[in-house]
């Protein structure tokens, strides 16, 4: 979980002052700037997220949960949970060898696994209960498991080029938007 107030944001002691002087409407001020910074950092998340992990943006976005700013709560959140990612979510391809899926932006060959049924020189069915996952026999016929990528949402989301994405996008952002949002009301 990300927290706006975990990010040591330099010059902010600047505004206490004005926010002060703001009296009721300060909260209104820094929830604004919260929440248009802590948006800016979300798109930046989820692209540096997906390039990371090698899963499409949409599913990234469907992982990552926001809870916005109030002026009663002060805190933007960047949530996600979810336990190790499918395969299926991995661009997966049958091959005659196994599945190929690229995980973390490598394409990667699982030996002797499967999505469809049947044989090739048949052609190749959806099977029954399947969805479209990747599934690799551990004995008999009707005995298998299905394939895990390592990768975890959450996990990932506070570590490598993530995590600096989120920590430069607010260190840079929310200073402007504080500034931004004092002089337009200020201004009013």
């Amino acid at each position: 979980m990300f927290k706006v107030g975990e990010v040591d944001v330099k010059g902010l002691k600047q505004f206490d002052n004005l926010l002060g002087a703001l009296g009721q409407d300060g909260p209104k001020v820094v929830s604004r700037a919260l929440n248009r910074t802590g948006d800016m950092a979300r798109t930046k998340v989820v692209r540096e997220l997906s390039k990371q992990t090698g899963l499409p943006q949409k599913t990234i976005r469907e992982a990552v949960k926001v809870d916005r700013s109030s002026w009663q709560d002060l805190e933007y959140r960047l949530t996600a949970s979810g336990g190790e990612m499918s395969l299926k979510y991995f661009k997966a391809r049958e091959t005659l060898r196994g599945v190929t899926a690229s995980v973390r932006g490598k394409r990667e060959l699982f030996e002797g696994s499967f999505i469809k049924g049947g044989s090739f020189d048949r052609g190749r069915v959806v099977a029954k209960g399947l969805n479209g996952h990747v599934f690799q026999r551990i004995g008999g016929r009707t005995e298998l498991e299905k394939l895990k990528s390592g990768v975890f949402i959450p996990v990932e989301m506070v570590e490598g080029a993530t995590a600096k994405a989120f920590d430069d996008v607010v260190s840079d952002v929310l200073p402007r938007r504080l500034d931004h949002e004092i002089n337009r009301l200020i201004r009013s």
